[in-house]
């Protein structure tokens, strides 16, 4: 049986680096990056990729909808 993990996909470039998605993950898989984008913001990104769930908090608290979030399987 195949096992499920969450992928996430932030839009780098409109994300404002409001930081609202990272307490509201459950797994401490977000964070904010060191480099900024092109406004100026330091974005999310994922600091911890394996231990997502793909439970799709992050996209719900998330101000201006830049995170869109997956579902795929693992061998």
């Amino acid at each position: 049986m195949a096992k499920i993990r969450g992928a996430i996909l932030v839009d780098v470039e409109a994300c404002k680096g409001c930081g609202v998605c990272i307490p509201a993950c459950p797994q401490d898989v977000l964070d904010l990056a060191k480099e900024v984008n092109g406004k100026g913001y330091n974005y999310s990104y994922m600091k911890n990729p394996e231990a997502c769930i793909g439970c799709a908090n992050c996209a719900i608290v998330c101000p201006d909808g830049v995170i869109s979030v997956y579902k795929v399987k693992v061998a």
